[in-house]
């Protein structure tokens, strides 16, 4: 079940509560994703790291809501939901389309005096890199016109991340059509302001097999920051935050650690 406080903002959900920690990662979902996807963060980070997820407009419980239309639309409403928000330290984790999330707000909390002690982005290529493509997925003429929901299916089914009983329930995939294909036009329109860059310690992690992100994509983000980068290639493919979870929380404590996260 998820906790919140009063202080808890329409954009924030904590699934298990770790009021002794000195650091919370926020964490932003990939596109079509949900909070949901890192309860199984803050389980294996609690209690020595707070676990914040991200509930973008237009699933769960913010389903009856219009999803979002960009990047910075999105990062402006999470950045005033965590900018004043008392207590600890921030460190920003995003996958996907929330890795260009999670650098916006990043970048937009630095601008407030609050800056994040740690930056992780997972599985998206560098704001300075961009492809021909309607978000997540291949090279598609424009031509072409917007995908078909059979492609959007075959395409989820391609990356992996969404189980296979959900892709077979029509019904179910009726729902989350509108948000997936939303999510990928943020994702696929996004593009960094030129010299954009954060001065927080920067963490890439991306999947050797990863069809989204290149290791090369990857790489260029070290161009995005003006203090630490390092970056980590993890076996896998563009979910490899799933079936390699324990090697991702690893980075991310071995981070945090001098910053008492844990």
């Amino acid at each position: 079940m998820t906790i919140r406080s009063e202080d808890d903002e329409l954009w924030i959900r904590r699934f298990r509560p770790s009021p002794d920690s000195a650091v919370s990662l926020v964490c932003f979902p990939h596109a079509g994703g949900s909070a949901s996807a890192y309860f199984g963060f803050s389980e294996a980070l609690a209690p020595s790291v707070e676990v914040l997820a991200v509930q973008y407009p237009g699933r769960q419980d913010r389903r009856w809501e219009a999803p979002g239309r960009t990047v910075a639309e999105l990062a402006d409403g999470v950045t005033d939901a965590l900018a004043d928000r008392p207590g600890r330290l921030l460190a920003l984790f995003g996958h996907s389309m929330g890795g260009a999330i999670a650098f916006e707000v990043a970048r937009r909390l630095e601008a407030r005096g609050r800056a994040p002690v740690a930056l992780f982005v997972s599985g998206r290529r560098a704001p300075s890199r961009h492809r021909e493509t309607l978000g997540a997925g291949p090279p598609r003429d424009e031509a072409a016109g917007p995908p078909t929901d059979e492609e959007i299916v075959a395409e989820l089914g391609r990356l992996g991340g969404t189980d296979a009983a959900v892709l077979a329930d029509t019904a179910l995939m009726r729902m989350l059509l509108p948000v997936v294909r939303a999510d990928y036009r943020v994702a696929g329109s996004y593009r960094g302001e030129p010299g954009a860059a954060v001065g927080c310690p920067l963490t890439v992690l991306v999947g050797d097999r990863d069809p989204e992100t290149t290791i090369e994509e990857a790489g260029a983000w070290r161009a995005h920051a003006t203090g630490a980068f390092g970056m980590r290639v993890c076996p896998g493919g563009h979910f490899f935050i799933e079936s390699n979870r324990s090697e991702v929380i690893g980075v991310i404590a071995e981070a945090l650690l001098p910053v008492g996260g844990v």
